[in-house]
């Protein structure tokens, strides 16, 4: 299938090679606000991540890294240029055909984990499980994964009983356990010391590693950029390579 034509139904192992295609943005341009006033969030970007490899995005508040990460995720459509996730064109999907590739290809983590107050660790990761698409559910077993991130004896406790870290591992879980192909990151490290910190990065390029996902994560934080395989800097709306 042409990267960018509308998805459609396919075998097990054409949806496999679908995966294996990471994430990609050409010339994708964003702008905010009104025509009396307009700010251009993405500037002519250009992004390749590919499945396995952690890229960084550093650069100062504003600079248009929250708005890479939406257009990424198909949270937003960019005014113009391509963007897609494993092979499928996000920019020419419906609404509901971008919610549903959301579902299937994308995880998100946020800052200190998001995570619901009620739900133990275990549930976090089960009810992520439910929300997309019957036949889209993914079946792995979210108590193998939270092992996987070190969280297997804190499966049955809530946010406010783990540490700043271990929510973010939890959060990390939660994003993988729907067998996502492109894993957007949110300042992971913004509440965490310098260890934690050190902890969750490596925790997130062994992931992206192991499960051949492309992972694109948004820091100030540069004393973990050495886990990266490629940073870039943003700056009004520019990316560029290298800081």
């Amino acid at each position: 299938m042409s990267p960018h034509a509308a998805p459609s139904a396919t075998s097990p192992n054409a949806d496999a090679a679908q995966h294996r295609l990471g994430l990609v943005l050409q010339a994708v341009s964003l702008r905010h606000g009104s025509a009396a006033e307009t700010v251009q969030a993405l500037d002519d970007v250009h992004l390749t991540v590919q499945p396995g490899e952690l890229a960084a995005i550093v650069g100062p508040s504003g600079a248009g890294k929250s708005s890479l990460l939406a257009v990424a995720g198909g949270l937003a459509r960019p005014d113009q240029g391509i963007v897609t996730v494993a092979g499928h064109d996000m920019t020419v999907a419906s609404r509901r055909l971008r919610t549903s590739l959301r579902h299937r290809h994308v995880g998100f983590v946020f800052q200190s984990g998001n995570l619901l107050p009620a739900l133990t660790a275990v549930d976090q990761l089960r009810l992520a499980q439910r929300l997309g698409p019957r036949d889209q559910r993914s079946t792995r077993d979210p108590y193998q994964l939270l092992s996987e991130v070190g969280m297997a004896e804190k499966a049955h406790r809530r946010p406010d009983q783990l540490s700043g870290g271990e929510r973010q591992r939890v959060g990390i879980a939660r994003a993988l356990v729907t067998e996502p192909s492109v894993l957007l990151v949110d300042e992971p490290t913004a509440a965490l010391d310098r260890t934690r910190s050190h902890d969750i990065v490596q925790l997130l390029a062994r992931e992206a590693d192991r499960r051949s996902v492309a992972v694109v994560m948004v820091t100030h934080d540069h004393d973990v950029l050495q886990y990266c395989d490629t940073v870039y800097q943003m700056i009004d709306g520019k990316l560029t390579a290298g800081e």
